[in-house]
């Protein structure tokens, strides 16, 4: 894409007024209108403000790695200070991406193994609620002994995971071992491309880019799919594997979400962020019959949970009462209900802006985690060494009764709540798929006989770069529309939450095929998997499913979708799927652009080492019929009926 293209790309980045007019949730359309009315800024009014986008940081073609710098590559100066041409800085920046998206999946993950490793150790009071998976994990990885507990199994699960993680000798590298497809690994073998461990692929992807090592960019390249295979199977599934034994699997529920699921009788308080560990505590804290009663001397009915991005949704298919109201880029909406006594922010995806609004109402903002401070923030929050996880629920209780005392400084007349809500099923798993059909068997076989045309992962973060949660929807009806079953996790599920696609009243958007198939078994056409850590429940879900058609991935009818896609953690989940082998979709470019050598590596160069490609389609309807023309040769491939 050239600078004219990027101009034109630029135009295109809606204004908050156009936001306001066309996002497809009344209940935001109605919080962005009051709080522009009371002067209150959100995101929406910092990207305004940040027009005219960057045309070197859109194409990627500008390097602040060293201080000889920073350097911009245009025809009058096509090589920055040291020599490196826009080929080799566009790929150093996207590597370094993508580092990052491993390191903070990554970092989070350590967590909960270190949680799970303490709790069987027996050195924190909480259960190992999620035991057959526990077993059942074990026998994979091939250390299941009869003689053995589950608490020490439990425990040396989480030793192989870490291990896996932090590894620097060179060694056998355990979860790709024991859980990918046999035909994946000796493809990643042939490429060179398995990791050691995600600390020391990130350790290496910061050499390489730093100042005067790799100046190759296809050598960077190698090092992006290594590091996008520590993102799958170090950050993604060791830590998604650690939650399920430690908290126990999904449980499909139903669940009152949006704005109005707000209720102003009772004391409020927001989970915002990724991990699981405080959220649970604090589930479990809001439920001890002393700290109801407490709120209910304040003068409230009693204590309600609320979910922001990822923590909330993990909270939410395991314990049932945490109503998901909203992704990262609208938090600053639910915070301007002024209807939140606490607000509880762990890590990851939690704006700065959140103080400013917060600083307009009476909620206390809570900081969780040594990895996210926040000034003007009460930190209640493990240590840098998690030496005090042994305090979690004292912490917890402690957190709650914050949110209580801070209850009676709710001024009613601040409070804003758009009477905006509807039910949603959620809590979908692997295991509870095949409960559904009866078999995985059975569910195969309706792929194939093309009354499912086909499978697709719809997920990612938000971009103000398009319409909020517009891109989302209109994906979703089309791929809907023809017959193409959707999952969904993170925050690009909060639209298909709060607009009733994860219920059956949604079929009437199904074509005839998922119709007919989804309605006999009272299934809704949008599963809802949870939080973005869940992607490795949906590649889960794939790699079973193409055992049972026989069938390699790359050819099967599946794909990821990440239509508004934004920071490095999607970078890392689009790549991941890649490398199984299913093509990514998505209506906002990366930013590769300034140069074809690595933006033809992501859009084709691709497809001859792994089997597929990354997909930039900007109009969204016209990405969904893109994803359904790409099943029908998939289809056509395998000689699949359509019908």
């Amino acid at each position: 894409m050239n600078f004219e293209a990027i101009n034109e790309h630029r135009k295109t980045f809606p204004s908050k007024e156009q936001v306001i007019k066309q996002t497809p949730d009344p209940g935001v359309r109605q919080m962005l209108t009051h709080l522009d009315k009371a002067g209150i800024a959100t995101a929406f009014d910092r990207f305004d403000a940040q027009k005219p986008h960057c045309a070197f940081g859109l194409a990627g073609t500008c390097c602040r790695i060293c201080n000889m710098g920073p350097c911009k590559i245009t025809e009058k100066s096509p090589k920055g200070v040291c020599g490196a041409d826009a080929h080799v800085i566009v790929a150093r920046n996207i590597l370094r991406w993508v580092a990052a998206g491993v390191a903070s999946h990554g970092s989070r993950g350590r967590e909960v193994l270190l949680t799970l490793k303490k709790a069987a150790s027996g050195e924190l009071p909480l259960p190992l609620l999620g035991q057959e998976k526990i077993v059942a994990t074990a026998k994979a990885f091939g250390i299941y002994r009869e003689d053995k507990t589950v608490a020490q199994l439990a425990e040396q699960l989480a030793d192989l995971l870490l291990e896996d993680m932090s590894r620097a000798v060179p060694a056998t590298h355990r979860t790709i071992a024991a859980m990918a497809p046999p035909e994946r690994v000796e493809t990643w073998s042939e490429l060179d491309i398995i990791p050691l461990g995600s600390y020391h692929e990130v350790f290496e992807a910061l050499h390489r880019t730093g100042t005067g090592t790799d100046g190759d960019w296809e050598n960077l390249m190698k090092q992006l799919l290594r590091c996008g295979l520590a993102f799958s199977w170090n950050s993604v599934l060791g830590s998604s594997i650690a939650a399920d034994c430690l908290y126990g699997p999904p449980k499909r529920s139903y669940i009152e979400t949006n704005f109005a699921s707000i209720k102003a009788e009772y004391v409020n308080i927001a989970l915002h962020g990724h991990s699981p560990v405080m959220p649970s505590a604090l589930v479990q804290a809001s439920r001890e019959p002393e700290l109801i009663e407490l709120a209910k001397a304040q003068g409230a009915a009693g204590i309600r949970l609320y979910g922001i991005c990822c923590s909330g949704l993990s909270s939410l298919y395991r314990y049932g009462e945490v109503h998901p109201l909203s992704n990262a880029l609208g938090a600053e909406l639910i915070m301007g209900t002024g209807a939140l006594d606490a607000w509880v922010a762990d890590l990851q995806d939690i704006f700065p802006g959140i103080m400013d609004v917060a600083a307009c109402f009476h909620t206390k903002v809570i900081t969780t985690s040594d990895s996210c401070r926040l000034p003007g923030a009460i930190h209640i929050a493990f240590d840098h060494h998690h030496a005090n996880m042994e305090q979690i629920l004292d912490k917890a209780k402690d957190i709650v009764k914050l949110a209580i005392t801070n209850y009676p400084a709710r001024q009613q007349g601040n409070v804003y709540i758009p009477e905006v809500s509807l039910e949603a099923e959620v809590g979908f798993s692997v295991e509870n798929i095949t409960q559904a059909f009866g078999s995985l068997d059975e569910l195969a076989a309706l792929i194939k006989a093309g009354k499912i045309k086909g499978i697709v992962n719809l997920v990612g973060c938000n971009n103000p770069k398009v319409v909020y949660e517009q891109a989302v929807v209109q994906v979703a009806d089309t791929l809907l529309a023809n017959d193409i079953l959707v999952l969904t996790n993170g925050c690009a599920s909060f639209p298909l939450l709060k607009l009733g696609y994860c219920t059956q009243k949604a079929l009437t958007k199904a074509g005839p095929g998922l119709k007919e198939v989804l309605g006999a078994r009272k299934l809704p056409p949008v599963w809802h998997m949870g939080e973005c850590l869940d992607n490795a429940r949906a590649s889960g879900l794939f790699r079973a499913l193409a055992d049972k058609c026989g069938q390699p991935l790359t050819q099967m009818p599946f794909a990821f979708a990440s239509p508004e896609w934004s920071n490095e953690k999607g970078v890392g989940a689009a790549l991941s799927f890649r490398l199984m082998g299913l093509n990514s979709y998505h209506c906002i470019p990366a930013p590769v652009l300034g140069s074809d050598k690595v933006a033809g590596f992501f859009a084709h160069g691709t497809q001859e080492l792994l089997g597929s490609v990354m997909v930039v389609v900007p109009e969204p309807t016209a990405l969904g019929q893109r994803i359904s023309a790409d099943f029908e040769q998939r289809r056509n491939h395998a000689a699949w009926n359509s019908k």
